[in-house]
Formats: structure tokens, sequence, C-alpha cells
């Protein structure tokens, strides 16, 4: 299955690299699984916290996905009414088996069309923001992840783990993806609670 990261100036880092390392370690693993990084016009992306690194597709030649993940952040914002990024979503996602995003890309996924009339969650920094949009059914707060039939969004940032991990379980099934989750030693008890 090839499974597409949508990259862009000003991405959030681990809204994308999150979700990368459960695919990469999924595949690793045995999951017939393909990760690669798509962006507008191929080359170098610099992320939101400075990382430079290379795009495998443009969008012109950038196979069909199976899977496509949009992350947020700051980034998102030029792209809600960028023609290119938003008709790239519009063709490739009704032949994806699921359309997942993290964080603000949600938003993106509804500016596109994916998204528009179903159940998403984002980053809750941005709840009011998708709902004034007014293109998503329902704009949900406090859920990690949220499915509505192959759209898969999650809340921000770290949230993205737990949705691709939740994908990898569907995909082939919980206890592989236990093994995925003990690979990455992703078991999370973080020193300061009760933040959300």
């Amino acid at each position: 299955m090839k499974f597409v990261f949508h990259a862009f100036e000003n991405v959030e880092d681990l809204d994308l690299f999150g979700p990368w390392e459960v695919i990469g370690v999924a595949a690793k693993l045995g999951g017939i699984l393909e990760p690669s990084i798509v962006s507008a016009t191929g080359g170098t992306i610099t992320s939101a916290k400075g990382l430079r690194f290379e795009t495998d597709w443009s969008f012109e030649t950038c196979p069909q996905p199976d899977i496509i993940l949009v992350p947020g952040g700051q980034g998102v914002n030029p792209l809600l009414d960028d023609r290119p990024t938003l008709d790239w979503i519009a063709k490739v996602a009704p032949g994806c088996n699921w359309v997942t995003s993290v964080c603000s890309g949600s938003l993106v996924l509804a500016a596109a069309g994916p998204a528009q009339g179903k159940r998403i969650t984002t980053h809750h920094g941005r709840i009011q923001q998708a709902k004034d949009q007014g293109l998503a059914g329902e704009v949900l707060s406090g859920y990690r992840y949220v499915r509505d039939g192959n759209l898969l969004t999650s809340e921000g940032v770290s949230a993205g783990i737990d949705m691709a991990l939740w994908l990898v379980g569907e995909l082939f099934g919980p206890d592989f993806a236990r093994k995925v989750q003990h690979q990455m030693q992703y078991d999370p008890a973080p020193p300061y609670t009760g933040l959300t």
C-alpha cells in the first residue's frame, strides 16, 4: 500500500514525523506499506522547527496513493485556498482506502472536499476555526482521533501517533499494532499530567 504523506513549508514536525515513524516501523516489521512524502513541487521542505528534508514526489509525479496523510501546523493557513494543493487532494482522495490528517490538516481536507459534511477533529487551538470554516459536518473536541467512514482525523501533534497506531491495527490487526508500539517503545507516561 502506498502511504503518501503531504509536506509543505512550516509543517508541524511531529504531525508529520510521528505518524511517519509508526508507518515506517510497521513497514520494517512486515506490514505491506510503502511510505513516501509528496509536496507541491517536490524538492526540499523546511518544517516549523527548521528541519530541512527532501520529498519523494511532486503532485505531478506522485502515483495514486492508497492512503494519504495531511499534517498541520502554521503552514496550513496558506493551503486553505491554494488551488494546486486542494485540487491534488480532491483528485487522489476518491481512489484512497484511507484519507487521514493530523491537527489542522483536517481543515485542508475540508477545503479540498474529503472532510466536507463529515465528523472531524483538529488541534484544540483550531476547533473554532474549523467550526467557522463551516465545511465539516461536525467538529469534535476532546477526542484523540475521529473516524468517519474512511476519513480519519486526529487532534494535534502527538495525537497523530495514536491515530497512526490505530490505523496500523485496523490494517494488520491489534497484535501487529502492539508489536509496532513495543518496537517504538511508545508508552506515554508524561512527567506532567493533567495538561489536556
